[in-house]
């Protein structure tokens, strides 16, 4: 008997520790699985939402109409639907060129100015009446590709040379690219029938054309894009090259990996995709190049990218969350008059709670016992 109490004294259960003497510590995780990382995402992206929400019904929003506008209005209902789409489409590029670019460690806050250059390609090849009508599309989408990687080889050749910081260089090319529209639309490619600031419009074969049940050619583009963008992350050898360029630079190039050549084919990947959002939007949207054809994109680009974490699913899906906001936030303007900017807060408190996030994906709080130091 007294063997046995002695057995259960020495396995009694310790104490818990009160509350308010409880320590604990932060650290760092190893890794956390890409489910729960998705989950805390997920979860931060509703706390977002509903701050949104409670902003827009502050704002006079009746609280009982908010789940109509945004999605009985908006996604349920097919018109409505193909306008987000519609507006879905540049966004989701401009999102993958952000994502290219972001995983080469290269910072391109110049997305702005490279779809300016795409527009103004695709503009070029109408005004100039390049190659028959029947090819002119394929031509006009040519010569975005490349004057968006044209106003690419400069940044990316400044810092890998001369260690010139991209994110100032890529936004002072903005200033320069704008800057150069205004020159064409108030020079000589002002409309000479009305003597506005844009370009004559687009012959009817120089159109991004609807497809079945009025869907515009657009999307079907972005989502071609988007596979292309897919195949060459995930599965492509420059793809793996590229993880590896992400993960540690110095120890890429150690270990043979091209680093240089992978750097500037990412960028130059991303011009090209930025010039490609230009003529969408030039050649689908606008049928004409104007003076603000490109406001908002750029800031658009690099908020999917960062929501998305550079993946290419994630950042359409994003890209599609961001228009159903625009063409909401334009149906709440009409009928409650909340201002634009009121949609561009939304977009800031998504950005705050998501980058937010990212503290409970890296770290853990970890109770520390007692006689622990």
């Amino acid at each position: 008997m007294t063997e046995v109490t002695l057995q259960s004294a020495t396995h009694k259960p310790a104490r818990r520790q009160p509350l308010l003497s409880r320590r604990y510590a932060l650290e760092i995780r190893q890794q956390l699985a890409w489910y729960w990382q998705a989950l805390v995402i997920a979860l931060a992206l509703v706390v977002g939402l509903a701050i949104s929400a409670a902003i827009l019904v502050g704002a006079g929003v009746p609280a009982d109409e908010l789940l109509n506008e945004f999605v009985v209005l908006t996604v349920l209902d097919p018109q409505n639907f193909k306008a987000v789409l519609f507006q879905a489409a540049p966004m989701i590029l401009v999102g993958l060129a952000g994502c290219m670019a972001f995983r080469a460690r290269f910072w391109n806050l110049g997305l702005e100015g490279q779809m300016i250059w795409g527009g103004i390609g695709a503009t070029a090849v109408s005004l100039f009446e390049v190659g028959p009508p029947s090819i002119r599309l394929p031509l006009m989408l040519a010569a975005a590709i490349i004057c968006g990687v044209l106003w690419t080889v400069a940044p990316v050749l400044l810092k890998l040379r001369l260690k010139v910081n991209e994110i100032i260089s890529t936004l002072m090319l903005n200033y320069i690219a704008a800057n150069f529209l205004l020159h064409l639309l108030y020079g000589n490619w002002k409309d000479p029938r009305d003597n506005f600031p844009y370009s004559p419009a687009f012959r009817s074969f120089e159109r991004l054309p609807d497809l079945l049940d009025g869907y515009n050619a657009a999307i079907v583009l972005a989502i071609i894009v988007t596979l292309f963008a897919l195949w060459f992350i995930d599965i492509s050898r420059a793809g793996l090259y590229l993880r590896f360029v992400d993960a540690n630079p110095r120890v890429a190039d150690a270990v043979g990996v091209p680093v240089r050549k992978m750097i500037i084919g990412t960028v130059l990947l991303s011009g090209a995709l930025a010039g490609i959002a230009g003529y969408i939007v030039t050649a689908g949207q606008e049928g004409r190049l104007t003076q603000s054809f490109y406001q908002g994109y750029g800031f658009s680009g690099i908020l999917i990218a960062f929501l998305a974490r550079n993946n290419p699913v994630a950042a359409t899906l994003v890209a599609l969350l961001v228009a159903l906001l625009f063409v909401a936030g334009r149906s709440l303007q009409v009928f409650y008059q909340i201002p634009f900017s009121m949609v561009q807060l939304i977009q800031a408190i998504l950005v705050i709670c998501v980058a937010s996030s990212d503290f409970f994906i890296r770290h853990r709080m970890r109770l520390i016992q007692r006689g622990e130091q």
